[in-house]
């Protein structure tokens, strides 16, 4: 999947600009410009399953803190399996500023 998406110069684009931001205010006027309230509720709630599948929480738990679907939840765990480890890049950023 990852070299279909490089081939679309938009994605490229997308990120180029994403990459700029340097401030979680930007981050907000940025999304929200971009995204509808549903698009960006939908990709927040896939960020907070992969945490809680990261923290080994169990699908009931997930469903019930997040309202996100065992089919979105399934979806999210065969990224963390089989996907380019892109939750774990930004876990590990996540991790290493907090500490």
């Amino acid at each position: 999947m990852i070299e279909k998406i490089k081939q679309d110069p938009n994605i490229g684009t997308l990120f180029e600009g994403i990459l700029k931001l340097e401030t979680m205010e930007e981050c907000y006027k940025f999304f929200d410009d971009l995204c509808t309230g549903p698009e960006l509720r939908s990709i927040s709630q896939r960020f907070v399953v992969a945490q809680m599948l990261k923290d080994r929480q169990i699908y009931t738990d997930i469903v019930a803190k997040t309202g996100a679907s065992t089919a979105t939840i399934s979806r999210v765990n065969r990224s963390l399996i089989d996907g380019n480890d892109g939750y774990d890049i930004v876990f590990s950023r996540m991790n290493n500023e907090e500490k």
